[in-house]
């Protein structure tokens, strides 16, 4: 694996952004919180790997992940820094990469995995949480499947 090294100034420029509580996962999480859904924020699922979904419904086994169009490579609307374009394109599929051995490892253990974009509609991605969380509850034979996860 391909070792990213970044001076002071860079280092302190990336830690200015953070990797939760963005404005579309907060969005969706208003949206379902809204709907009267409880879930866990940020939370470990795996010991096999490191990614923590943007939003967990444990019981159920669903885990939500809101990807950003740049750092996850949305083919809409993703443009490519003009400086070292060839690094970032590397880095950015290798992200894609480990965004799919990842959710390839959760699917195994059981976990059923959404995916949206930045982009997508907050009351359209919380529509197909929603149909997930009913879908297990008919399984598991809960009323509704609403209330507290």
């Amino acid at each position: 694996m391909e070792q990213w090294e970044a001076d002071d100034a860079r280092r302190r420029h990336m830690a200015r952004f953070g990797r939760r509580d963005t404005a579309p996962e907060l969005a969706l999480r208003r949206e379902l919180h809204r709907r009267g859904r409880r879930f866990f924020i940020d939370r470990q699922v795996s010991r096999r790997c490191r990614v923590r979904p943007d939003l967990v419904f444990p019981r159920a086994r669903i885990a939500v992940f809101v990807d950003g169009c740049f750092w996850h490579l949305c083919e809409e609307h993703t443009h490519l820094p003009k400086a070292n374009a060839e690094l970032w394109r590397r880095k950015l599929l290798a992200n894609r990469q480990r965004d799919a051995r990842n959710q390839a490892i959760l699917t195994a253990e059981g976990w059923r995995v959404l995916r949206s974009w930045e982009h997508d509609d907050p009351a359209a991605v919380a529509d197909r949480v929603e149909d997930e969380l009913d879908r297990w509850a008919a399984i598991v034979g809960r009323p509704e499947g609403r209330g507290r996860e």
